[in-house]
């Protein structure tokens, strides 16, 4: 249920941004010869190519064995989503696993469905049409939705439409790319999911704690419990105290008559302090610091 209302909200971003030929892209396995568009039309596979909007940068190889064996037997049944170039190619905006495929098959040529769209709607369209289509790793999809908002001034209210994902879906995934490069590449490779890696963001020793939680298989719920354990525990490290400044204290106490507090950084700056209890006393101390003034 929740898969099928995942496909729903999904396949309103595409009717937006391709109104009934979205359709072609939602559907599970929609048999060619019963689709009703105009635009379909076979292309040479050598004019086409793959476009840097793709948000995939990994494609199972297995995955594509599969599906060049089937278009072996029955063809593309689905069209490939492209717009028309300058230069006579076309760009591929969705469909670039069966692109891959068909050439992997042998095919010559591929059904595509051309449409004029602008920079910012091939990557919203790349985006939902993978994760419609095959899952992407949360990585990817991080890296697709900070696009839109580095190159695209995308708001994360306007993903949300786009995506058919909740705001705080999209900060949480976004959050995935402060994680260092060693558990970004765990959650690529599916050795982490997003479930086991958003605890880990912000945490000096995620990359320890990546390393642990794949290597005894954790939870979710474990991880959640690992990191809560990590953040309560504190190192017990004492202060080392300065000798020289403690004999300073101690000097300044029994010239004034009255407690001296001094802190010192690393750097060499610090301050003196002269802490009182009422206001008695801090008339008394500005009478002793007078008196050595005038002495």
């Amino acid at each position: 249920m929740l898969e099928d209302n995942k496909r729903k909200s999904l396949g309103r971003g595409l009717g937006a941004l391709l109104g009934e030929d979205a359709l072609l892209l939602t559907e599970e396995s929609p048999a060619q010869e019963n689709t009703s568009s105009e635009n379909v039309k076979k292309v040479p596979v050598k004019l086409l190519y793959a476009s840097k909007y793709q948000p995939r940068s990994e494609f199972n190889q297995e995955a594509l064995d599969a599906l060049a064996a089937s278009i072996k037997e029955k063809g593309v049944l689905q069209p490939l989503l492209v717009r028309a170039k300058n230069n006579g190619k076309f760009e591929i905006i969705a469909g670039e696993r069966r692109f891959r495929a068909a050439c992997q098959a042998g095919l010559t040529e591929i059904p595509v469905i051309v449409k004029e769209m602008a920079d910012k709607e091939v990557l919203e369209v790349a985006l939902v049409e993978n994760l419609l289509r095959e899952n992407l790793s949360a990585i990817e999809e991080a890296e697709g939705l900070q696009r839109l908002i580095n190159e695209f001034s995308h708001t994360q209210e306007a993903l949300s439409n786009v995506i058919g994902k909740s705001r705080s879906y999209i900060a949480n995934t976004l959050r995935l790319l402060s994680l260092p490069a060693s558990v970004q590449q765990m959650i690529r490779d599916n050795k982490l999911t997003a479930g086991h890696a958003r605890p880990l963001v912000g945490l000096e020793n995620a990359e320890r704690l990546a390393e642990k939680i794949v290597a005894k298989g954790l939870s979710v719920r474990e991880v959640e419990q690992l990191v809560q354990k990590s953040k309560e525990a504190k190192p017990n490290i004492k202060k080392k105290v300065n000798t020289d400044i403690a004999d300073i204290e101690k000097n300044l106490k029994r010239s004034l008559g009255f407690n001296v507090k001094i802190s010192s950084s690393a750097n060499g700056s610090g301050k003196i302090i002269l802490p009182y209890a009422n206001l008695s006393e801090l008339d008394r101390i500005i009478d002793v610091l007078s008196a050595k003034k005038n002495a």
